[in-house]
């Protein structure tokens, strides 16, 4: 084919077509964007993306037409990664990638090239110049992260904004060359002074994905935090547009309750009932119990 673009599934309502892409494993797939796509969209328009934490929510980004979701991809544990991308396979998809198994060079490749075989259209890490350029010199495409990235907090004074002094904003410019150097192309952005973000974002070619940074290229938010699914306190640059830990505090206490009553109906002889037993004849009991007799 010439043009690298198909039809729209139902689901689809914006006008934009899928393109159709050729995975690692060889595989065609068809995807809302590609990293072609969204690079091309810098300064024209802000896209969303949701970091998820069920494989269920990949199947709601796809209905709510989310332009990009990521999901978690650990080696020991890859059903998390491969189950989103089988909910949501025409959504761009990122997995973030662990910290702690990276101490190569060869241990990048392997891992970044390890989330892309299983449908990953870009990885997320926070890792050094080096270990993505390693991974990037293997056409896989790295995702950054600059601003406060919590695992590495005790260097910027803890869970604070980063970049609000002029030292600050020079080393995050800093950051920024060296993520291009070494072959990225996005950079997530969290916590970062919003004037201090879009005036970074002019002098980079890199994507800038904010996580609390006002607004950017792409616009990311965790799903429990839009979701409201956990106790508060949510980060303050978070939104709830629901309230799921209620339903789940309400769901528990359904279970107890009807956990409890089940245990009340067993003691008591009422569990179970002929509706819930297996039947037989007098006839046929009787002989089950002559063929038994006959046993000893």
């Amino acid at each position: 084919m010439n043009d690298n673009k198909t039809v729209m599934p139902a689901w689809r309502k914006t006008g934009d077509a899928l393109r159709r892409v050729h995975s690692m494993t060889f595989e065609y797939g068809l995807r809302n964007y590609t990293v072609h796509d969204i690079r091309q969209l810098k300064g024209k328009r802000q896209l969303t993306e949701i970091a998820l934490f069920h494989a269920e929510e990949a199947y709601a980004v796809a209905e709510a037409e989310i332009d990009c979701m990521t999901m978690r991809f650990s080696p020991d544990n890859p059903h998390l990664a491969r189950a989103a991308r089988a909910a949501a396979p025409h959504t761009f998809m990122n997995c973030s990638l662990p910290l702690t198994p990276v101490t190569s060079r060869k241990e990048a490749r392997r891992l970044a090239l390890e989330a892309m075989e299983l449908g990953a259209d870009s990885v997320i890490c926070q890792w050094s110049p080096r270990f993505i350029e390693a991974a990037a010199e293997c056409g896989v495409p790295v995702r950054g992260h600059i601003g406060l990235v919590p695992r590495r907090s005790t260097w910027t004074g803890g869970l604070r904004p980063v970049g609000k002094t002029v030292e600050q904003a020079l080393d995050l410019a800093r950051q920024l060359r060296d993520l291009e150097n070494a072959g990225a192309w996005a950079v997530e952005c969290e916590v970062i002074p919003t004037r201090v973000l879009q005036a970074l974002s002019q002098r980079t070619s890199l994507v800038t994905v904010s996580l609390g940074s006002g607004p950017s290229d792409v616009q990311f938010l965790f799903a429990q935090d839009i979701l409201g699914d956990g106790r508060p306190p949510f980060p303050r640059h978070s939104r709830q547009y629901c309230d799921l830990q209620t339903l789940r505090d309400q769901m528990h206490e359904m279970r107890i309750s009807a956990f409890q009553t089940f245990a009340a109906d067993v003691e008591d002889g009422r569990f179970p009932e002929a509706a819930e037993e297996v039947a037989v004849s007098d006839t046929v009991l009787a002989e089950i119990a002559e063929a038994l007799e006959e046993q000893k």
